[in-house]
């Protein structure tokens, strides 16, 4: 084995927000479970952080299992309902799922209220969201056992936005004692769901600012190699509208897609710059190696290989705006499935095999991008 192989690795599961979307994040832990890639931390923002929290808040037996209890109870609205394969007009049973998430909520979601935000006084309880969210913390107690989370078995990340700052808060079960409001924090997306206090301070859901954490795992100083699977719900490439009605799936996607690329190419750019300047030091005279100046080239006395195995759900051709709060049952097993798949594909890969032979201490991949493509093409000839 070679010495990059015989170093220790952290698995990281990066999680971004989206919604509905998220049930594909769940199929991509269950496949990395039976891979073989047990997690050591998990990072997640809005529904990342619920799929995270569910995932480092329960022991390694039971946590796929709660995954699959959460996702069929916020899908149960219309468990009762089956399509045929190829539905020509699954576009519009899809619409009308989402419309019905938006008149009734979701079960151990959220709720409408009653009066709607609209006919309360400002200040008034319930006058700051259309939504209750109630049902999300009762359903995080019964499914999360935040004992064990705090513990630290699965180190746990999120991140919120302070609503009078405009700052990004990172929680993290290493400096603080994580509760089911830092989860709910992460995901009260305004105006639907109301803010969380939190030490006093109120937070919005953290996509407002960043739909991904990668950027604060990459921050943390580590000695050991990383893995990170950045599961992502919203891709940043995509095709020009062609209509009005495409456009504004086509704007969320930009959005919320939180530059990825932008900050693994920002990370190459980086580690590019730190080993020049350790080339640069190494052949300073000894003399100058003590000066600050030439001690700040370093950086770091050595910095992690990271490899980042890009895992993006890209919608499909039926999809449209409503993707990300559309819960019906069957788009949720859509979804679940498109995250198995897509991490097996990664993980059965010559290129993933392969990895611990590139001499670059950063490497990403992004190894479904093919078949999606075929896939996408098979449903614009039918």
């Amino acid at each position: 084995m070679s010495a990059r192989k015989a170093k220790t690795e952290t698995n990281v599961l990066v999680l971004q927000g989206g919604g509905a979307l998220g049930a594909y994040q769940g199929g991509a832990f269950e496949a990395l479970e039976a891979g073989n890639h047990p997690v050591d931390w998990v990072a997640g923002i809005s529904i990342g952080a619920i799929n995270a929290a569910l995932i480092a808040g329960n022991p390694p037996e039971l946590r796929v299992e709660r995954l699959r209890t959460f996702w069929d109870m916020v899908s149960s609205a219309t468990a009762a309902i089956s399509l045929p394969a190829g539905l020509p007009w699954r576009g519009a049973f899809n619409d009308f799922s989402a419309g019905l998430a938006v008149l009734q909520g979701v079960p151990g979601f959220f709720r409408p209220r009653i009066p709607p935000a609209t006919l309360r006084l400002p200040g008034m309880p319930g006058a700051d969201s259309f939504y209750d969210t109630k049902p999300l913390h009762d359903t995080l107690l019964r499914l999360v056992d935040f004992d064990y989370l705090n513990a630290g078995h699965v180190r746990y990340s999120t991140g919120a936005v302070n609503v009078e700052t405009g700052n990004m808060t990172w929680f993290d079960s290493r400096q603080h004692t994580i509760t089911p409001a830092h989860v709910m924090a992460s995901g009260a997306l305004p105006p639907g769901f109301p803010a969380v206090e939190i030490d006093g301070q109120f937070y919005w859901d953290g996509g407002l600012v960043s739909n991904t954490p990668l950027q604060f795992v990459l921050d943390q100083h580590t000695d050991d190699d990383l893995c990170i699977f950045q599961v992502d719900l919203f891709s940043a490439r995509g095709p020009r509208p062609k209509s009005v009605w495409q456009i504004e799936s086509r704007v969320k996607d930009i959005r919320f897609s939180s530059r990825t690329r932008f900050n693994t190419d920002m990370l190459c750019g980086t580690h590019l710059t730190r080993s020049a300047g350790k080339r640069l030091y190494d052949k300073l005279p000894p003399e100058l190696r003590d000066d600050p100046d030439a001690l700040a080239l370093l950086h770091r006395p050595c910095d992690p290989d990271i490899t980042i195995a890009h895992l993006i759900y890209r919608q499909r051709g039926f999809e449209s705006q409503s993707k990300d709060y559309e819960f019906s049952r069957v788009s949720v097993r859509d979804h679940w499935l498109a995250g198995i798949e897509d991490v097996e594909t990664t993980l059965t890969h010559p290129a993933w095999h392969a990895r611990h032979d590139d001499p670059s201490r950063v490497r990403i991949f992004d190894l479904t991008k093919e078949r999606a493509e075929q896939r996408a093409a098979r449903e614009a000839a039918t």
